[in-house]
């Protein structure tokens, strides 16, 4: 039996598309948040694609026309996601997502829906991001939640758009619709809806086809440039889980679970935009 047969994930399915494409589909409702089971089913993914010299080529979409994935999971216990496997030896979502950016297979983020937060960083983290023009959102919010992003996203939005974008997108904590983020450099580039899927079968399927040893080579070659350290990351996993224990943090969150956050509401949708009128409560 093959690993696609055999694999039994809570949170995503894998579709062998052919033996060297594969399509994994995020499905987790009601908004595709990441917690310990989605990050259980990415890990054995990958400890697979690790070893795998036959799949060049790994799209990731999503089962969820709203929500690519929507960010993490701020209701589960940190403690369940920390007790998986870390192959590095970092904390739990760092793991994954140093992990998915060595892969030897190509990796796409097909990004129709909103991305924010820990979904923008794993859109980050793999090899390249087309966003549909009109139905793509992607933010990086934490600073809202007087937080700073913790998997890395300020190291990879530097390599992508610059200091200066960089500041923008990770102070400001608002929305980047596709157009504006393919703009800036934050996405490959920005599909009109109509021509989405198409577009990405395509390039997906082009790819697929070339030698794996010289895909392997490729992109060994522009990780050398591009990748930043590893060790850059835990410290930033470190400053955030150090924030996240503080009270302004938690008034936050709380707040914002009362509105309807991680359910398909207004709150959800528009999360840039609330995050800016959400502000700590006095201690009494």
């Amino acid at each position: 039996m093959s690993f696609v047969e055999d694999f039994k994930p809570t949170h995503l399915t894998v579709t062998e598309t052919s033996p060297t494409l594969w399509r994994v589909t995020f499905d987790n409702p009601p908004v595709n948040v990441i917690g310990p089971d989605l990050m259980r089913d990415l890990k054995e993914l990958l400890t697979e694609l690790e070893s795998n010299d036959t799949v060049n080529v790994v799209v990731f979409d999503s089962a969820n026309p709203e929500f690519f994935l929507a960010h993490y999971d701020l209701e589960a216990d940190p403690q369940i996601a920390e007790a998986l496997p870390s192959t590095t030896g970092f904390a739990a979502w760092v793991d994954i997502l140093v992990r998915l950016s060595k892969l030897r297979a190509v990796t796409i983020s097909a990004i129709r829906g909103i991305a924010r937060g820990a979904g923008s960083e794993f859109v980050l983290a793999t090899d390249i991001r087309f966003a549909s023009a009109e139905k793509a959102i992607l933010g990086q919010m934490e600073v809202g939640f007087t937080a700073v992003a913790g998997g890395g996203a300020t190291a990879r939005l530097a390599g992508l758009v610059g200091r200066g974008r960089t500041f923008e997108i990770m102070l400001g904590g608002e929305d980047f619709d596709g157009a504006l983020a393919a703009q800036y450099g934050y996405v490959n580039r920005a599909v009109p809806d109509a021509q989405f899927e198409a577009f990405v079968d395509a390039y997906a399927t082009r790819v697929s086809k070339w030698d794996h040893q010289v895909l392997t080579d490729l992109k060994n070659f522009v990780n050398e440039f591009t990748l930043p350290a590893d060790e850059v990351f835990p410290r930033q996993s470190d400053a955030f889980w150090a924030a996240a224990s503080r009270p302004e943090f938690q008034s936050i969150n709380a707040q914002l679970f009362k509105r309807g956050l991680q359910k398909n509401t207004h709150i959800e949708r528009n999360l840039g935009a609330e995050m800016g009128r959400t502000f700590p409560k006095p201690t009494p």
